[in-house]
Formats: C-alpha cells, structure tokens, sequence
C-alpha cells in the first residue's frame, strides 16, 4: 500500500464512525476524507464502510484493513513519544505520573527541579489509570504495590509508602477513639469508591469491616484526606502528611501489611536521555535527605 493518508483516513473513520468526525481529528476538509475512503476502495476493489444515515460502519473486509492501520497508528505513535523525550538538555516537558497520594511529597520536588531548571515544563498527571511509558505517555512513572513487569521498562526501588490510620478530634468527639481492631466494626470510615482498588491498606480495611461502615466513598485522595480532616470518619493517611494535621489522631499502631513499595518506571528509549537522568538523580538525592 503506497498511500498511508489514505489508509490513516479509513482508520479515523473507523474510529469516530463519521466523515465530520474523522475530518475534525486530523484537520482535513470532509470533502477530502470521502475522497480518500473512495480512491482506497477503488484501489482494493472492496467496500470497506456500509454507508447509512447515522454515519458510517466498517465492513467485514474493512475490519481488516483497519487491524493493521491501528497497529500501524500505534507504532507511530509510540515512536513519536520516544523522539520527543531524547533531547540532549534539561528543557522541554517532564511528564511524571503517580498516585495522587505521592502528590504531597511529589510536588515540593518538582517545584525545585522546575526552579533548578526553568527551561523544563512539568506535567504532573495523577489517577488511577495506568499511563503507558512505551506510548510516551509519561518521562518517568512512579508506581505502588508489586514490582512492575511490563516489557522494555528500567525499574528501581524508590521508596516505601507507610500509611497511618487516623481520625479527627472532631470525629473522636462524636463516637470515642477505637478500642482495638475488633472495635473498629463499631466505627465509621473514608474509603476509597473502586472495590477493586489494590492498596493494601484498603484490603486490608474490607477485610475487617463490613461495606456499611464505609460511609463516605471518593476516588479522589484529595478529598479523603479533607473527609477525614472534617471528622467524616477513620481513614488512611500517608505517614509523612501525619506530623502536618495536629487534629489527627493515629487510632492504631501502623502496621507492616498496610505499607506498600514504590518503584521508579522509565522506558528503556527514555530512560539515558539527559533529562530523565537528571531528573531522577534529583528526585533520589531530595527524598534521600528527607525524614520519611
């Protein structure tokens, strides 16, 4: 095949299931998708798309065609991720993504580097999505729980996460402090809204109460730690924001199966540059000097 504007045309349709919609990702007249979707199935003598009213639908033969033109898409994309981190200076995006809970000792970090080298725009992302290093997607990914194993990633210890389990005088005010593990199904609690979650500590909290004790569900960490603050009910807190909120109280010793590693994920094609190995260099050295 000799035109891949043709062929990335045919994908975009497939994508978006109308020729407006396709024309408007990559920035084309509608007039010339048809035209591409056209010249394409004249070239291979096969109706790729069954036109109807609501847009358009690939056929069994476009599917086809359409496997290998994601694949393809894919691959450029990744390889355009690449090229844009192998600068040789310190300038430019740094894309870092972790769980919103290292944001706390995250950010103070990424302001410094960011003063140390003005020429570098940080790019914080956070969720519990997984961000894809081999797309580009992100320079450096910090991650929790077992070792990550996707393939062509460097990963190296970085740290462990402590979590404490606090509730606010506000809280202990209205419903006393837990005596014990066993009291604990006579409390309330902040928990996190995705059962599925992994975190230890949030295993660790399913297995000991039951689900109507979790009274006040986010995704967001953020906002459970202000739920807590607010006397909502217990819950978990990273060790190191504790010493931060005198009106939290840690309502049992921090336990071991609570904690969880956390790693450092670079892509192998990233991971030499020089601004990911400045960066990393710094992020190790702050949180070496740092009582966590």
């Amino acid at each position: 095949m000799d035109n891949w504007d043709e062929i990335r045309t045919a994908y975009q349709v497939a994508r978006n299931g109308t020729v407006s919609g396709a024309a408007e990702v990559l920035g084309v007249h509608h007039a010339t998708v048809i035209r591409h979707i056209d010249a394409l199935e004249a070239r291979l003598g096969v109706k790729l798309f069954q036109r109807h009213a609501r847009g358009y639908t690939a056929t069994e033969a476009g599917m086809d065609l359409l496997q290998v033109a994601k694949a393809t898409d894919d691959q450029f994309t990744q390889l355009a991720g690449r090229i844009k981190g192998q600068g040789e200076g310190v300038s430019g995006d740094l894309v870092i993504t972790s769980l919103g809970q290292v944001s706390h000792m995250l950010t103070p970090i990424l302001v410094a580097f960011q003063i140390a080298h003005p020429e570098v725009r940080i790019r914080y992302r956070t969720g519990d999505r997984v961000f894809r290093l081999e797309y580009g997607e992100a320079h450096v990914a910090i991650r929790a729980g077992a070792m990550p194993e996707e393939p062509d990633n460097v990963v190296q210890p970085f740290m462990r996460q402590d979590m404490a389990l606090v509730a606010a005088d506000s809280y202990i005010a209205r419903h006393g402090m837990p005596n014990g593990v066993d009291d604990l199904k006579n409390h309330f609690f902040v928990a996190h809204d995705d059962d599925s979650n992994r975190a230890p500590f949030t295993r660790w909290l399913h297995g000991v109460v039951g689900d109507d004790r979790l009274t006040y569900r986010s995704t967001d960490d953020r906002n459970m730690l202000d739920a807590i603050l607010a006397g909502a009910g217990i819950g978990f807190v990273t060790a190191h924001v504790l010493p931060q909120y005198r009106q939290l109280r840690p309502v049992l010793p921090s336990r071991d199966e609570w904690s969880a590693p956390l790693w450092l994920v670079t892509h192998v094609d990233l991971h030499r540059t020089t601004k990911v190995q400045t960066f990393l260099r710094f992020l190790k050295d702050h949180v070496k000097n740092m009582d966590y």
